[in-house]
């Protein structure tokens, strides 16, 4: 079974490399305030978990700058993710804004908050 699930990342991997989607173009005055406001958010994901390949495509979808950590080969950010954010399940989308940490777990609806940003902004 271990064995199916590498295989199975690898493929959805090598799709994600072929099928690599494109950038929103914006004006770079936009395009900076974009940066300033997601400097602080932090996504937790495994590599190969489809979930994870879903909002990394999102994210270079909306063009946006998100550091991602990897929770499965990192034992501090695993650490993190486990006593910070409650539990260790990816994909998860770390949001810091105005001293307040916020934890967004489902995929969906981090994909759904990264949209909403460009309308907000």
């Amino acid at each position: 079974m271990k064995f199916v699930r590498w295989f199975l990342g690898r493929i959805i991997l090598l799709l994600n490399f072929i099928f690599t989607p494109r950038s929103k173009k914006r004006e770079a005055q936009a395009q900076q305030q974009l940066d300033a406001k997601t400097e602080n958010f932090k996504l937790y994901q495994f590599e190969a978990c489809p979930f994870c390949v879903k909002v990394r495509r999102a994210i270079k979808r909306e063009g946006l700058k998100v550091e991602t950590r990897d929770a499965k080969n990192n034992a501090t950010y695993r650490q993190e993710l486990s006593e910070q954010g409650g539990k260790v399940k990816v994909p998860c989308l770390r949001i810091e804004e105005q001293g307040k940490v916020t934890w967004m777990y489902e995929s969906s609806d981090i994909v759904s908050f990264l949209q909403g940003l460009d309308k907000a902004a």
